[in-house]
């Protein structure tokens, strides 16, 4: 139940963006690193999921600046062929297309490309805000494996002012859930008063993260098993630790394991995926190891905030809430910096 929130509300910057992923906390996870994209070449800048051998990511950004923050989209008809809960293409290729430079050419053309010819069809669902970062900003468009072609993909991101948030549901969806409506009203608010008292990035920074705190996840009722709890989660934008008995059972036994110094291995992006290898479920484990990362409990498990100023500046927040053997790391103790120069950023 992973949201995006994003605005062009403050005069400061450019755009500002935040993310919160829920995923299973035993999910292997790399800490953010550079890393060259396999055809492309672009140096990217994110984490990594190390659960499949391709290492793909949910938010990753060049240093050209295009940038990709993918969210699943819950689908609920099992039959619907064309809208797939379980894909044959992986989501992960969508994101390493745009962060590949598939919108070379502005982000129209790059939409075009990505979904001409059903490419988004056959996709588990997905919802991507997909950017090519400018100071002539050309928009930002939503791509979804509900896109057919290229005029049925929302763009966004055209005038200032605005706020936009995007969670397990297609963008435009009528019925907002709480946790999109809550999230804008409390993004606009932190900006609002982040230019009324001038505070510095430190501050704002720090407001940002507390929209990202916000639980306001209903009580579980005792009938309520666990699939139907997480129908729970369009409430609350972060998310605490949840989970049946089995869940807790698999938290214990990593936590057993002993903590890990995250704080050692900030930025360095191989031995942190060296570390993590041995823990990877595919390559010809077992089907029992495989989902085994769908245990342990679920929640956010990190944070990002990104903050694009007018001369291009980018200020890269990943703030991570568990270690891997899924002991709770203070607020604070887990956070990477990353700061960089959009290339490109005046043309």
């Amino acid at each position: 139940m992973c949201i995006v929130l994003l605005t062009t509300a403050h005069p400061g910057y450019a755009l500002i963006l935040i993310d919160n992923r829920d995923e299973y906390i035993l999910r292997p996870t790399s800490r953010p690193s550079w890393w060259a994209h396999p055809t492309a070449g672009h140096k990217v800048l994110s984490a990594r999921d190390l659960q499949r051998a391709e290492k793909g990511t949910w938010f990753g950004i060049t240093e050209t600046g295009f940038l990709a923050v993918l969210t699943n989209y819950r689908e609920l008809d099992m039959h619907d062929a064309n809208h797939p809960i379980h894909g044959v293409k992986s989501r992960g290729a969508i994101v390493k297309a745009w962060l590949g430079g598939v919108a070379d050419d502005g982000i129209e053309a790059g939409v075009r490309r990505l979904v001409e010819d059903e490419g988004v069809k056959g996709v588990g669902g997905f919802s991507m805000v997909s950017g090519k970062l400018r100071r002539n900003n050309g928009g930002i468009a939503i791509v979804s494996n509900r896109a057919g072609h290229a005029a049925d993909v929302p763009l966004i991101g055209h005038r200032r002012g605005e706020t936009w948030g995007l969670s397990n549901t297609v963008f435009d969806d009528p019925a907002a859930w709480p946790k999109v409506k809550a999230g804008k009203r409390l993004l606009n608010g932190v900006v609002s008063e982040a230019v009324s008292n001038k505070a510095s990035q430190e501050e704002l920074i720090e407001g940002l993260f507390s929209v990202l705190d916000t639980d306001t996840l209903p009580p579980r009722q005792p009938e309520f098993g666990f699939e139907q709890y997480v129908s729970q989660l369009k409430h609350t934008i972060f998310v605490p630790a949840i989970g049946d008995e089995p869940h807790r059972q698999a938290m214990q036994e990593a936590m057993a394991k002993g903590r890990m110094d995250w704080a050692a291995m900030n930025g360095d992006g191989k031995a942190v995926e060296e570390l993590m290898a041995e823990q990877r479920p595919d390559s010809g484990r077992s089907p029992e190891a495989v989902a085994a990362f769908e245990t342990g409990m679920y929640g956010t498990q990190r944070q990002t905030v990104m903050l694009v100023d007018w001369d291009g500046n980018v200020t890269f927040t990943e703030r991570a809430l568990w270690d891997a053997n899924g002991h709770a790391i203070p607020k604070g103790e887990g956070d990477v910096v990353f700061r960089f120069q959009i290339k490109g950023w005046d043309e």
